[in-house]
């Protein structure tokens, strides 16, 4: 499997969490696509006026770690091999 790092993905599904903050459930990478069943640990980063949400997934395989950047664009950072 290739390793992806900071690759953009396209959220095919959300839900929504704790104070309804949408999150994924899945997504599409490279023409792979992976469901997730779980989230992790979130926090939210802000620098001045930018804000940005970052947060961890697992499709009971791997461990994603995906962030939210603005106009709902969402950047695979990392995931586990």
């Amino acid at each position: 499997m290739k390793h992806f790092k900071n690759q953009p993905v396209n959220v095919t599904r959300m839900s929504f969490g704790h104070n309804m903050r949408a999150y994924p459930t899945r997504i599409e990478l490279n023409g792979q696509t992976y469901e997730f069943v779980d989230r992790g640990l979130s926090c939210t980063v802000k620098k001045g006026e930018h804000q940005t949400h970052i947060l961890t997934l697992t499709d009971g395989n791997r461990q994603f770690w995906i962030r939210e950047g603005a106009h709902g664009n969402w950047t695979l950072l990392d995931m586990s091999a």
